[in-house]
């Protein structure tokens, strides 16, 4: 069950990064971030409210939000400093660089997460997965070799460095989530609130430094319903892959790796959508990675 629910957050992230890409284009990064992380917290604020006004009800449908400690805020906490972090260096990078080079690198992602898995958590891989993870690497590398073509140079250009941080930043999120989940037995809802309540206070800090006192910044934002699109989706895709965290049996390498099949959606609808350059010679490396994840599957 925790794959199909992995399979469930790979399509939301999927549709997550199309609106991204809509919604940043153009646009001031800082607000952007901040009005998808406030749109998420509502919407998961609503069955914070529920649970408090008609507890009983709540609880029989499965919106029961534990009471914590002050520690465990602490641990909440520093997964939003990290998630932050890895969030403005991506929409940065999204910003300045085509949705069918960003959504590849940041496919590389479960690469980092496979090594923490096998140092931290001793997840023991096989000779597929090998092969799965190397032929998703390799696939990486050939899409450097396309952006080229598309005046991106992948060793002089910030924005890349931006997009291979943020990348590294989330893996690393994501070993620290099965320590969330599975070590401090938090449950989905109560992590996602408290996460968006201090990514939210993070983000009012920085703006407040960035934003709110220029002028000229604040009237070039541009409000786009893909603000609100984003922040509803990425809380569904953190839902079902949280879910999938609570098993015991779950391994987070694998899951990081089911989680890249949104690349399909991203590249594929993207690329159409956004009218990318090169859109053919990509699915070459696209396809490299799906037979990777695939590898890892069938493993």
């Amino acid at each position: 069950m925790w794959m199909y629910l992995g399979l469930l957050a790979a399509l939301f992230l999927g549709l997550h990064n199309l609106c991204k890409k809509h919604a940043v284009q153009g646009n001031e990064v800082f607000p952007v971030l901040l009005g998808t992380v406030s749109s998420g917290f509502l919407f998961i604020a609503a069955f914070y409210g529920l649970s408090v006004f008609y507890p009983d009800y709540a609880l029989d449908h499965g919106y029961n939000f534990q009471k914590i400690s002050w520690q465990t805020h602490g641990f909440i906490f520093i997964k939003s400093v990290i998630m932050a972090s890895s969030w403005i260096l991506a929409y940065q990078a999204l910003k300045h660089l085509p949705i069918t080079i960003v959504t590849p690198i940041r496919s590389a992602g479960p690469f980092f997460t496979f090594i923490g898995a096998i140092l931290i958590y001793q997840e023991k891989p096989n000779t597929l997965q090998w092969l799965g993870f190397f032929l998703i690497i390799f696939s990486v590398m050939l899409y450097s070799k396309i952006g080229k073509k598309e005046g991106i140079n992948f060793k002089r250009n910030k924005w890349i460095f931006a997009i291979i941080g943020a990348t590294f930043l989330g893996a690393s999120s994501g070993l620290y989530d099965k320590f969330l989940i599975q070590n401090l037995s938090l449950n989905p809802q109560t992590l996602q609130f408290w996460f968006c309540l201090y990514t939210i206070l993070i983000l009012l800090v920085i703006l407040s430094i960035t934003w709110f006192p220029y002028a000229e910044k604040r009237k070039a934002f541009k409000f786009r319903w893909s603000i609100i699109a984003v922040g509803i989706l990425l809380q569904a895709a953190d839902y079902f892959y949280f879910k999938a965290l609570q098993d015991p049996d779950a391994l987070i390498m694998l899951l990081s790796a089911i989680k890249r099949s949104q690349i399909l959606i991203a590249v594929v609808v993207g690329g159409l959508v956004f009218k990318e350059h090169n859109k053919r010679k990509k699915l070459v490396p696209l396809a490299g990675i799906l037979i990777g994840v695939g590898l890892i599957l069938y493993s």
